[in-house]
């Protein structure tokens, strides 16, 4: 049952949910039981009238009297619509007794999913206004990402442990890659212990690292190895184009940085200044590896796309040179041997797709697995496992689509272009354990 309740009669134990979207408020959950004082006045502080609650999530009172429910607004909210990780989880729920443990978890993934979900498409619609907003109105695009920016990183920032999970928003490729840099390279910038100021520069950088494609032609915004010299000279130029746009912007120096940089290498080979690492910023050498990775994983052409796990071994391979090497160990240790995107093979032979990934536990993701039907099941054809949790299974090798048979590639469904999002690890969060 839902209700509400004035602002004013909120106590500590009362499980609540918030509207009004993930940007418009300093917590991690939406949704969440209230553990401290400190909690209720930050709640007060937003303004608001009155607030969701769930009196049958809620901890009894223990001395007032439970607030009545306010029946005119009691309702069952909207139903969000889940990624196929989040209906494999849901189906997967069995009904014998002694999966207790697994269903409370495949329910906290699935809540997981949805909030994921929810999370990145506000994040991807308030960039998308912060992109319309940069050749006209500039100084608005400007304050939108910095609000953008700060939300992220008080959510980031508020959690112990970071988990990164494959979203299904990779239709719009410019807010998707914006985001894809944005979130790896303030995950990369938590790892190295970057303070608040550099985060913010990244984030605020990350996102509009590519503003100045804004102003090249469409044949131009993306590099083709056919490109002729005029055509390279065009595309490269978007580099200086975006330091314009940013400084319009009013972006900060550490912000500027990275749209300068953003193409440059540590050995000196990138452009458009040739710089080496000692002249570059430490959020610049971040977002380098990550947007190279990015454009690894969702180039122009999908002909010439590598797989997650692909292109963290070419990185390996062929960037040691190119870039930071502190930077991009940090990398490949948060974003694991096997990215989420990844398709792969167990070592009891089953297929699956990497969807989630522990940067604790790299080697250890939250897989999406193929099972092949049997005379005696007619449960799902895809179920979720956290490998951490099977201590006997592990992951023998990456493979690429056409390597998948069709069966288990039509029930894991990769999604044509990869796009990430972060998520608080749901078992390190006392608040993630009662969500659901």
């Amino acid at each position: 049952m839902s209700a509400t309740i004035a602002v004013e009669e909120l106590r500590v134990g009362m499980y609540i949910h918030l509207d009004g979207g993930w940007l418009s408020h300093p917590f991690p959950l939406s949704s969440f039981r209230i553990a401290t004082a400190e909690q209720i006045a930050t709640l007060r502080g937003l303004g608001l009238a009155r607030v969701r609650w769930a009196p049958e999530k809620s901890d009894p009172p223990s001395e007032a009297a439970t607030p009545a429910p306010d029946a005119s607004a009691a309702g069952g909210g909207t139903v969000l619509p889940l990624t196929r990780v989040a209906e494999a989880a849901q189906a997967a729920q069995g009904s014998d007794d002694a999966d207790g443990e697994r269903r409370d978890w495949l329910a906290r993934q699935r809540e997981a999913a949805q909030r994921c979900e929810r999370q990145y498409g506000e994040a991807a619609k308030s960039y998308r206004e912060a992109q319309d907003a940069v050749l006209s109105r500039p100084q608005q695009a400007g304050r939108t990402t910095e609000a953008l920016t700060r939300a992220m990183l008080d959510k980031m920032l508020g959690t112990e442990d970071i988990g990164i999970r494959l979203v299904s928003g990779g239709g719009d490729r410019n807010a998707a890659h914006a985001l894809n840099v944005a979130v790896i390279s303030m995950l990369i910038g938590r790892t190295l212990g970057l303070c608040d100021q550099e985060m913010h520069d990244i984030g605020v950088g990350a996102l509009m690292h590519d503003a100045g494609k804004l102003e090249v032609v469409d044949r131009c915004r993306h590099a083709e190895d056919g490109f002729s010299s005029a055509e390279l000279a065009a595309y490269r130029d978007h580099v200086a184009k975006g330091v314009a746009l940013g400084t319009r912007m009013g972006l900060s120096p550490g912000a500027l940085s990275v749209l300068s940089q953003h193409h440059e290498h540590a050995d000196g080979s990138g452009f458009p200044g040739r710089l080496n690492a000692d002249r570059m910023s430490i959020c610049s050498r971040i977002v380098a590896i990550v947007n190279r990775y990015d454009n690894l994983c969702n180039p122009g052409s999908r002909a010439q796309a590598l797989t997650p796990h692909e292109a963290v071994a070419m990185l390996f391979a062929q960037g040691r040179q190119r870039f930071d090497a502190a930077v991009l160990g940090a990398f490949i240790r948060m974003m694991g041997v096997y990215p989420a995107g990844s398709l792969v093979q167990l070592t009891d032979d089953r297929y699956a797709m990497v969807v989630g990934v522990n940067s604790s536990r790299p080697l250890k993701p939250r897989v999406l697995v193929h099972d092949a039907p049997s005379a005696r099941s007619s449960g799902p054809a895809a179920h979720l496992i956290d490998l951490e949790r099977v201590p006997d299974l592990g992951i023998r090798r990456s493979l690429v689509a056409n390597k998948v048979p069709t069966a288990a590639l039509d029930a894991l469904d990769p999604r044509p272009r990869v796009a990430y999002f972060f998520e608080p690890i749901a078992r390190e969060m006392a608040a993630l354990e009662q969500a659901a």
